[in-house]
């Protein structure tokens, strides 16, 4: 909604400032000089990326239009589902919750958590490493290395959207030019014509400028912006469990380990002390 909000405003204010400035709206409707433009930018996106990136981009797209998921509520119960599984570790023996990891899904820990549940790359983070942690003799420092790898790639993978679109926002401005530079190739082939008509031309290949400035700052690097601020909430999620299990591993209790877990994440989403007290405790009754 805010992505919506954010280009009514530009557009309000570009074209409501040109208007009361005098200008007149018909002389920046040159259709074709947009399609030139922002033809020539996607087919430089394609160019420069392959399918999955490109599917990649829609995906991003799609989910600026989104309720954002990545809320108190999601924190709530990965941090409730993490003090449950290191609980019952600890209290009845790591192999006990190898039954859960191995099929979350009949799991019936893991069914207290549907979020969790229905986030598979936050379900297999957690089941992955709560494995590493029970089948092998890796210590905390080799676990870090390998979960930082893996948020790394992850990163990595998920910001291919954001350079592609901000390579594409550098490419705009240049390609308004070269929309200027053929509308003005086609008003001096006119040069014969009366001033009137010459200075018609010349302003309708200027156009061309102002179209690829706008489309970069007004456009594609807001968005781009905005995927990027997304991808962030994201990695939280992984980073939260990565926190609660290190600390785990090096002896603190459960309820100790989840607070460390919650001390990561962003102020805007972060759950009180008491509100994660009383989610725990919830999870604890509902066995």
């Amino acid at each position: 909604m805010l992505v919506v909000i954010g280009y009514s405003i530009v557009l309000v204010c570009v074209f409501g400032a040109y208007v009361g400035m005098g200008g007149h709206l018909s002389a920046l409707f040159q259709p074709l000089e947009l399609v030139l433009i922002g033809g020539a930018a996607l087919g430089a996106y394609v160019a420069a990326n392959n399918m999955r990136s490109v599917k990649q981009l829609g995906n991003s797209l799609a989910r600026l239009f989104r309720k954002n998921k990545y809320d108190k509520a999601l924190y709530l119960e990965i941090l409730s589902c993490l003090f449950v599984l290191t609980r019952k570790a600890k209290s009845e023996g790591k192999n006990v919750i190898e039954a859960h990891i191995e099929a979350p899904h009949e799991s019936d820990v893991f069914s207290q958590f549907p979020m969790v549940l229905n986030d598979p790359r936050v379900l297999n983070f957690i089941c992955d490493y709560f494995r590493m942690i029970i089948t092998s003799n890796m210590s905390a420092f080799e676990l870090e290395q390998l979960m930082d790898e893996e948020i790394d790639t992850y990163r990595h993978e998920m910001n291919v959207p954001v350079k592609g679109l901000k390579a594409v926002g550098d490419g705009l401005p240049a390609f308004g030019i070269v929309a200027a530079v053929l509308g003005v190739v086609k008003a001096l082939a006119s040069i014969d014509q009366p001033p009137a008509i010459l200075g018609d031309l010349i302003s309708k290949a200027m156009v061309g400028t102002f179209l690829g400035i706008l489309m970069a700052y007004g456009f594609v690097y807001p968005v781009a912006d905005a995927i990027e601020r997304r991808n962030n909430e994201s990695y939280k999620t992984l980073e939260c469990i990565k926190v609660t299990l290190l600390a785990y591993m090096h002896g603190y209790l459960p309820a100790v380990a989840v607070e460390f877990g919650r001390k990561v994440l962003f102020s805007s989403v972060r759950p009180s002390f008491t509100e994660l007290d009383e989610q725990v405790q919830l999870s604890k009754s509902s066995k």
